[in-house]
C-alpha cells in the first residue's frame, strides 16, 4: 500500500463534475483566460489534486444543452485561503476541445475580459 494522501483520493483519477453558470458576472469570476486552452474555476468542497482528470458537464448561460468538456485540475484554492477566496478548483480545458468552449465563453464575455474586477482566482 502507498502512503495515504492528505488531500484524499487518488491522483490522476477521472471524475465527472457538473457546473452551471447562469449569468455573465459569475462567468467572468469563474473564467481563467490566462490558462492555455482556457479554463474555469469551479467552487467545490470535494478534494482534488493537481493533475486530476475532470469530465466537466457545463451548463452555460442560456445554452439549451450542457457542454461536455474534458480537462484537468491546474489550480486549487483550499479552505481558509487568504482573502476569503472561494474554495474550489481550476479546470484547464483539454486540447481535444480545439478551443470551442473557450471561444463560446469569450463570446459571452466580449468587452469585459479586460476588466479590472477581481475573479475567483486572480
Amino acid at each position: 500500500m502507498g502512503t495515504p494522501n492528505p488531500m484524499g483520493g487518488l491522483g490522476g483519477q477521472q471524475r465527472i463534475l457538473s457546473f452551471a453558470i447562469k449569468d455573465k458576472s459569475n462567468l467572468y469570476a469563474s473564467y481563467m483566460p490566462f490558462i492555455k486552452n482556457g479554463g474555469l474555476f469551479i467552487p467545490t468542497n470535494k478534494s482534488y489534486q493537481l493533475g486530476d482528470e475532470i469530465f466537466l458537464l457545463l451548463q452555460l448561460m442560456e445554452e439549451p444543452d450542457r457542454i461536455p468538456v474534458a480537462g484537468r485540475v491546474v489550480w486549487i484554492t483550499p479552505a481558509g485561503a487568504e482573502g476569503n477566496r472561494a474554495v474550489g478548483v481550476g479546470v484547464q480545458f483539454n486540447d481535444q476541445d480545439k478551443g470551442a468552449t473557450r471561444r463560446k465563453i469569450e463570446d459571452y464575455l466580449a468587452g469585459s475580459l479586460a476588466s479590472e474586477r477581481p475573479t475567483h482566482t486572480l
